[in-house]
């Protein structure tokens, strides 16, 4: 069983570290692709303040057998010590598409 397609949300300080954390997940056969899109603008409330960050955003495509496993690895590779990391269910895709991302993640 391969589960159902996620699409997974995380942010990074910089260009460098998005690309140095997905390239780790595809590697680890974690996600199927990562989608690194520099930019963004995050403004948020941490540790009694608020903070206003640029932020690089990742969309991580992977499906939902291998959540634990990219949780984990995300939690180890990732350098904020709380990382946004959101899965958000797929509810229809392109089938070539949805079984290229099943195939890359099997382990």
């Amino acid at each position: 069983m391969t589960g159902s397609p996620l699409l997974v949300l995380t942010t990074l300080a910089s260009l460098d570290d998005a690309r140095r954390l997905v390239r780790t997940l595809v590697d680890e056969r974690l996600v199927a692709c990562g989608t690194v899109l520099p930019g963004a603008t995050s403004i948020y409330r941490w540790r009694g303040g608020i903070h206003d960050a640029a932020e690089v955003v990742v969309l991580l495509k992977t499906m939902s057998t291998r959540w634990d496993a990219l949780r984990d690895a995300v939690r180890r590779h990732h350098p904020y010590d709380v990382p946004e990391l959101l899965a958000l269910p797929v509810s229809a895709g392109l089938d070539a598409y949805v079984d290229w991302v099943a195939e890359e993640v099997a382990p």
